[in-house]
């Protein structure tokens, strides 16, 4: 029996792995993003269709831990520089949007629909939310979110991401009945209490752990105490009858200012990528087609409705913030679709009485339609903003004073302080990675930020800001082919420049994409040598020409060395070379 329900499990994976698969394969290359794919994979799995899986209800529990693990994540991103700087827009735009749009689509709903005011609350207020996991990937891909339109973007995708946590509250409070659970005021204390609880965790246990970890230098440690963390702060907030989710999100958030935010945050990232797909696919399976043959004319007329009404709402807050009109309209469009969360808010609704699976599948049917339309509107978005060129701003680059990282400097030893340093009294930005815990407490000390990792990593570079960079500096001895090549395919707008420990290093890099090969040594050397000429008394132009000749001869050594792949190629050059320097022909 025990073997059977096994297989039976193991089946169920492999259809919903398999179909979604290729679901979002197909979506991908038709560019209409991942969590569209997922969807329709889980529809086509579910009661509705093939039936080919049942219980989507427990999968999707499970698979709630993606949305945990995205919280988390989300917290790691809140550094208190980064909070300080977006405040207005995040605060201000943010806050805007999710309360105008969120009480207007409510409106919207008691108008149309005439549910009662909880439920018009509970279906509206998430509509209000725009998908993240589309708009932030888009907006990537197009090198845009450095942008004064981008930041915009992002500022109010980012209060969208703040607000999950009260309006899960506010959905958990609204369907309560009579003298179930606790009650809103004592609720709100709980809450406080318990944050309070987990940032005090975090400052006396957690930390100190990772530092641990650090010393010890295992990776695989590290993957178990950052899901162990999420693991814990969720189960704590469960265990009072709080979100899971704001459990997570204060885990990330006390985390984000230490050197293991980007370790953590490729460390998770696999977990989070494939719970929150399967999520999706739980919730297409959760779907009642049969619900929407029959509403097909509410459930597409709401979804443009949405989208209409999202628009003009996000348009007139960015043309009080004196944007364009292009640029408030193709702000409105980029985040008038529905969200993600919209689903976890619809699941917690239903749980709480507010909603029937009926109401859930109909306007969970039409967030995924307004969704299936995000990939048309950024492609009028785009349109919409480059006509004609040059009328505003909002899509310039600010420059090295941006949030991100316009430099990544792999390995904080003797030569990557000096390079970073440069690349600093230049006034650009740059993120400091090294895996030598000692390396990282010293330079603490001397108030350097550098984040704990192997910058060696494709995920953790990806996680470090490298699909935005402008330069990765590998500034550690070890280094090979391989790693130029895969990171150099990765991050194509990246120039790659590595330091060269010596002669063999610059052989092996030849046939690279590596912008230059810094030879570790090689400059310091000559300078020496110089100082030692001037100070026996040669004159300043046989100085000169010694170095000139010295060069010169490098020069021709290396280049054959390099043709060859072999540092004894150049031999026989080397000697003679010696005997004209010592006279002898």
């Amino acid at each position: 029996m025990e073997e059977h329900g096994a297989g039976l499990l193991l089946r169920d994976a492999l259809l919903m792995l398999g179909f979604a698969m290729v679901a979002v394969l197909a979506f991908r290359k038709a560019g209409l993003g991942a969590t569209l794919g997922y969807l329709v994979a889980g529809a086509l799995l579910g009661p509705s269709v093939l039936g080919l899986v049942s219980g989507a209800e427990e999968m999707a529990e499970i698979a709630e831990l993606g949305i945990v693990m995205l919280l988390f994540v989300v917290g790691l991103e809140l550094s208190p520089a980064r909070l300080w700087r977006l405040k207005g827009a995040i605060f201000g735009l943010g806050l805007s949007q999710v309360v105008i749009c969120g009480l207007a689509v409510s409106a919207t709903v008691l108008a149309l629909a005439g549910y009662p005011l909880a439920a018009a609350l509970a279906i509206g207020l998430p509509l209000g939310l725009s998908s993240t996991a589309q708009v932030l990937p888009m907006l990537q891909s197009g090198g845009q979110l450095r942008t004064p339109f981008g930041e915009r973007a992002f500022s109010i995708l980012l209060f969208q991401d703040l607000s999950i946590i009260p309006l899960i509250t506010i959905v958990a409070a609204l369907g309560q009945g009579g003298d179930e659970g606790p009650s809103g005021w004592w609720l709100g204390v709980l809450t406080l209490a318990a944050v309070f609880g987990l940032v005090a965790a975090g400052r006396l246990v957690i930390r100190p752990l990772f530092r641990l970890i650090g010393h010890l230098g295992e990776r695989e440690l590290f993957v178990v105490a950052a899901l162990f963390t999420v693991l814990a702060s969720a189960v704590v907030m469960t265990s009072l009858g709080l979100s899971a989710a704001l459990g997570a999100f204060v885990a990330g958030v006390m985390l984000a200012d230490t050197p293991y935010r980007h370790e953590l945050e490729a460390d998770i990232e696999p977990f989070r990528a494939i719970l929150l797909g399967m999520f999706f696919v739980a919730v297409g399976m959760m779907l009642d087609l049969g619900v929407i043959a029959e509403n097909p004319l509410f459930v597409i007329g709401f979804a443009v409705l949405l989208i209409a009404l999202k628009t003009a709402i996000i348009m007139g807050l960015g043309l009080l913030l004196k944007m364009t009109w292009r640029a408030a309209l193709a702000l409105g469009l980029l985040l008038s679709q529905g969200g993600e969360f919209a689903f976890v808010l619809y699941t917690q609704a239903l749980a709480g009485g507010l909603l029937n699976a009926e109401q859930s599948s109909l306007f969970g049917a039409i967030v995924t339609l307004s969704m299936a339309a995000t990939p048309f509107l950024m492609l009028a978005t785009s349109r919409i903003r480059r006509e004609p060129r040059g009328e505003d701003d909002e899509g310039r680059h600010e420059g090295p004073r941006d949030e991100g990282a316009h430099a990544i400097v792999v390995g904080y030893g003797r030569f990557g302080q000096s390079v970073a340093q440069v690349l600093q009294s230049g006034k650009l930005a740059v993120t400091l990675i090294d895996k030598k815990q000692s390396q990282i407490e010293l330079s603490e000390q001397f108030g350097s930020k550098v984040y704990y990792g192997d910058g060696t990593r494709v995920d953790m570079l990806r996680q470090a800001g490298a699909g935005e960079a402008q330069l990765i500096m590998f500034c550690i001895r070890d280094i090979d082919k391989e790693l130029i090549e895969s990171v150099k395919e990765a991050f194509p707008k990246a120039a790659i420049y590595v330091r060269g420990y010596d002669r063999r290093t610059v052989i092996a890099m030849a046939d690279t994409p590596v912008e230059y090969v810094v030879r570790e040594m090689f400059e310091s050397a000559v300078r020496m040598g110089l100082m030692a000429l001037e100070y026996v008394g040669l004159s300043e132009r046989d100085i000169d020409e010694a170095e000139a000749k010295y060069r010169s001869h490098d020069r021709e050594r290396m280049s054959v060395q390099m043709e060859a792949g072999d540092i004894y190629a150049a031999q026989e050059m080397t000697r003679e070379q010696q005997r004209q320097l010592r006279g002898e022909n």
